[in-house]
């Protein structure tokens, strides 16, 4: 499996990017569910993130967020998921929290790859990201 990470849209606020999981293996595989992702700072330790299934509590909910699926991958395949996250300040007494790299596993339990999105993550003082479930969108 390889797991690849599109441009961050940042329009008013709202960071938006994808994540593209490929099927680079000879067998099928099947992706089901959301990815497991959490957030590392510059030394590529953890940050404290709460990471949450689905748009909600970072955006309101849209087309991408649809119920998760089985979805069988033939080798060569491509499934799509979506991380969201907000440069809010909340608290002003909070230090912003910026993180420099994504672990990403296709599944509780698999194999994490490290990505590294254009821009970092900046998610100001909120510590929260959100992702939605892995599909095929065209």
């Amino acid at each position: 499996m390889a797991i690849t990470a599109g441009p961050v849209d940042a329009a008013m606020g709202l960071r938006a990017m994808g994540v593209v999981l490929t099927n680079c293996g000879t067998a099928d595989y099947t992706a089901n569910g959301f990815p497991v992702v959490r957030v590392l700072g510059a030394d590529r330790q953890p940050l404290d993130v709460v990471v949450g299934n689905g748009s909600e509590p970072v955006s309101s909910p849209d087309s991408y967020d649809v119920p998760p699926a089985p979805v069988t991958l033939r080798p060569g395949d491509q499934v799509t998921a979506r991380v969201l996250w907000r440069n809010d300040v909340t608290d002003s007494t909070a230090p912003a929290v910026d993180g420099s790299y994504l672990e990403i596993a296709p599944a509780a339990g698999e194999p994490a790859q490290v990505v590294e999105p254009d821009g970092g993550i900046d998610l100001g003082t909120t510590g929260r990201l959100a992702v939605n479930a892995w599909a095929v969108r065209s």
